[in-house]
């Protein structure tokens, strides 16, 4: 009996007592507060990462609302100057027919000739304009052939001849022979074009013409840079904004065409100052094309 009792007393001893109830209370409770504070926390980076997500897209959303309703404003603005380019232009043939028989007539007139040949310079000035509007309002695919860059580059630099002289501007020209690339060829002489004239404009009284070619087998890069002031922000967020201009005279819409004609291409325009003076704009265009034939492709590489 004494041994029974004895071990009903041990099991006794180990039952819970009334004493020990309040602890396991108390650690349940700080296992759930600990848990929810964890909670909150993680809900409340949740919540930031989310109301952060929610802004960067309407941010997003606000600027691509801002460049639709910028494409809707110059489409509709492309519509009245082609509209009126086609008119004005129409208007010149028979000026310019006019002007040549008068020139006929006032032969050997110094006087007379001096008027008419400024009126030819402002009629020459009046339809560069109109084929600026042209130009910028034309929608058409590049019709892509396979032709060396060397000789698009040469053809604008001699037509431009006269007018670098005049200004004592020195051209360096570096481009490897036979870089071949596959694009429209008179797209891509207007391109340069504007950008050989753009960067005339920045050396009124002199300076040195870079035109720069870097080819590999994915890309072709076309950098004119000349020894001009350079540009400053200010200039250099708006210069591709059609209409734009630093100068007295113009349309603005040289360098337009000159993005436009890249973007054509399915490439781009990039602007920079060089450490040296001056400005460079780089025209950067893949230098193939999807469908190219293999030959094709082959020449191109080379």
């Amino acid at each position: 009996m004494h041994d029974e009792f004895a071990g009903n007393d041990c099991r006794h001893t180990n039952e819970p007592t009334p004493d020990n109830e309040p602890l396991s209370a108390n650690t349940d409770l700080e296992t759930v507060l600990a848990a929810w504070h964890t909670a909150t926390v993680r809900l409340e980076r949740t919540h930031e990462s989310l109301r952060g997500e929610v802004q960067r897209l309407t941010d997003e959303l606000e600027v691509k609302n801002r460049e639709l309703a910028r494409k809707n404003r110059l489409a509709d603005l492309g519509q009245i100057a082609a509209h009126v380019a086609h008119e004005v232009r129409n208007g010149l043939v028979p000026v310019t027919l006019y002007m040549s028989l008068l020139r006929r007539h006032v032969d050997g007139n110094t006087a007379a000739l001096s008027v008419i040949n400024k009126l030819e310079t402002s009629f020459g000035a009046v339809d560069a304009a109109v084929s600026d509007l042209l130009q910028f309002t034309s929608d058409r695919e590049p019709k892509r052939e396979s032709f060396e860059l060397g000789a698009v580059i040469d053809d604008v630099v001699e037509s431009l001849a006269p007018q670098l002289a005049a200004q004592h501007v020195t051209t360096n020209v570096d481009v490897a022979a036979r870089t071949f690339v596959w694009a429209d060829r008179q797209m891509l002489r207007r391109a340069l074009l504007n950008l050989v004239l753009n960067a005339l404009d920045a050396m009124p009284s002199g300076g040195e013409l870079d035109v720069i070619v870097h080819a590999d087998q994915k890309s072709v890069e076309i950098e004119i840079a000349d020894s001009g002031p350079g540009i400053s922000p200010e200039v250099k967020a708006r210069l591709f904004d059609p209409f734009y201009t630093t100068k007295p005279t113009g349309t603005g819409l040289g360098l337009a065409i000159v993005q436009r004609i890249a973007e054509a291409h399915g490439g781009m325009v990039r602007v920079a100052n060089c450490p040296q003076g001056g400005a460079a704009l780089t025209v950067c265009l893949p230098r193939l094309a999807a469908g190219v034939p293999q030959l094709t492709q082959q020449r191109i590489a080379a």
